[in-house]
């Protein structure tokens, strides 16, 4: 089955064909990443806009490249996210599945990163916990089954993705920060600044960044007062970094531990980041999972391989929508 998949949540507009039997066939992704710098964040209404102008491009260029001429289903994001980013994707996947006669299929956002790893030579095995991190979520869950999750834990305040950000912000990094701080804390002391580990004492997996990004700006200000910030930046960076890895991997350790679970799956945009990389490899004693870093932030193809996989299991397409708020837990297995 060859499965086109549309991505347009938020500020990347992806598209992909995936064949159930051969793997990704081809992929294009435009980023927004310049539209959205000037404001310092993501404008929604840029977005829409800028993904009716991208979309229909990326599909031709993409249907051109694998030489075919329709595909046999079409899996596109419908949720969370922007609203209008959502709908733009959804009408064009259900204008596409009427003039191709074929199924469109709804995909969640985030079983969409939850299954990017499907792509790689070596996919994981069910069950595992996942590791889901990125802009707008941090999250624990116990994967034991396609479309069998179970929320363990998740952020109470600012992501961990929107913590760097936020971070780099406060350091002068620009738009998008966390890739910046993670390159600038390269040549830093990650020892400089001894900054909380947040919630590591609290007997749950809920994440809490909130009092770790405002320990590294009473820092910031203390060297602003001082005239000594541009010598501490990459110091605060690697600081900042150790603490925010220290927390995510020491959480998913204790988590895969109470599950009893040996394969661990991380996931989204943070996912690239190579100290966490490092340090959850180096720790847990189980298998460690990552999608290509291609693959880590918004992409196509995520949402192509959880469109094959729903259609195998259920059969079925099911209805258009954007849903900003969805609950991965409400997803199901499929019938």
């Amino acid at each position: 089955m060859l499965v086109l998949g549309i991505e347009t949540s938020c500020d990347e507009t992806g598209v992909a064909l995936y064949d159930t039997e051969n793997g990704l066939v081809a992929d294009a992704l435009h980023s927004q990443v310049d539209l959205h710098a000037v404001y310092g964040g993501v404008v929604p209404e840029i977005a829409s806009r800028d993904h009716v102008r991208m979309l229909l491009p990326l599909i031709q260029r993409v249907m051109s490249d694998a030489g075919v001429d329709k595909p046999d289903a079409i899996a596109y994001t419908a949720g969370p996210g922007l609203v209008g980013a959502l709908m733009v994707g959804g009408g064009m996947a259900a204008g596409l599945g009427l003039a191709w006669d074929c199924p469109v299929v709804p995909v969640h956002h985030m079983e969409g990163h939850l299954v990017a790893p499907m792509l790689e030579d070596t996919p994981p095995q069910f069950p595992f916990l996942a590791l889901l991190v990125s802009g707008g979520h941090s999250m624990l869950i116990a994967v034991r089954a396609f479309g069998d999750y179970r929320l363990l834990g998740t952020t109470l305040d600012d992501a961990v993705g929107e913590a760097f950000d936020k971070t780099a912000k406060l350091l002068g990094l620009g738009y998008p920060g966390g890739p910046a701080l993670a390159a600038l804390a390269e040549d830093g002391d990650e020892n400089a600044y001894d900054f909380p580990r947040p919630m590591l004492n609290k007997p749950n997996f809920d994440f809490s960044f909130s009092g770790l990004k405002t320990a590294v700006m009473l820092e910031v200000r203390k060297a602003e007062a001082a005239g000594k910030l541009a010598n501490r930046k990459a110091d605060l960076a690697a600081s900042f970094q150790r603490a925010a890895v220290d927390t995510l991997v020491a959480k998913s350790l204790r988590a895969a531990r109470a599950e009893g679970l040996e394969r661990v799956v991380v996931a989204g945009g943070v996912g690239a980041n190579r100290l966490l990389r490092h340090e959850m490899a180096a720790r847990f004693e189980g298998e460690v999972y990552y999608p290509r870093l291609a693959f880590c932030t918004d992409n196509g193809a995520m949402i192509a391989v959880a469109g094959a996989l729903r259609l195998a299991e259920a059969g079925e397409a099911s209805e258009i929508r954007a849903q900003p708020r969805w609950s991965l837990e409400s997803l199901g297995v499929p019938a």
